[in-house]
């Protein structure tokens, strides 16, 4: 469940259905971990990436945020570092609230909207979402 303080933005400009930040968080988050038995404690990618929402080191140096690293396996603090990497690496999706961007950007990096490798990831997220 979305902890952050963004709840009047609504995701329109990808999708037929409005949908808003914390209906794509959730999405994202399930598709990272969403059948893990204690999503705080996943980590993937070879022990490169922890939490619910599967965050790099880099990522996680890349948001700005303060903080230790280890703390992306809070829900709260892996979206304020998910909202931070957004608004340094996509601030145009972001403010136009570009669904398909906002997750091929966390999934590819800053790059990952143009990167083809992203489709599929964003294909889970938006079977997430119901689209």
């Amino acid at each position: 469940m979305f902890t952050g303080m963004l709840m009047p933005f609504v995701l329109a400009a990808a999708s037929p259905a409005a949908v808003d930040v914390p209906s794509l968080l959730d999405a994202i988050r399930q598709v990272e971990t969403g059948t893990h038995a204690d999503p705080a404690r996943a980590v993937g990618d070879g022990g490169r990436s922890l939490g619910p929402y599967q965050i790099s080191r880099a990522y996680w140096r890349d948001s700005g945020v303060p903080g230790r690293y280890e703390s992306v396996r809070k829900t709260a603090y892996a979206e304020r570092v998910i909202l931070a990497y957004w608004q340094r690496h996509c601030p145009d999706a972001l403010r136009r609230l570009d669904v398909k961007t906002l997750a091929r950007v966390h999934n590819g990096g800053p790059a990952g909207a143009s990167n083809r490798r992203t489709l599929p990831y964003w294909s889970r997220v938006r079977r997430e979402l119901g689209q």
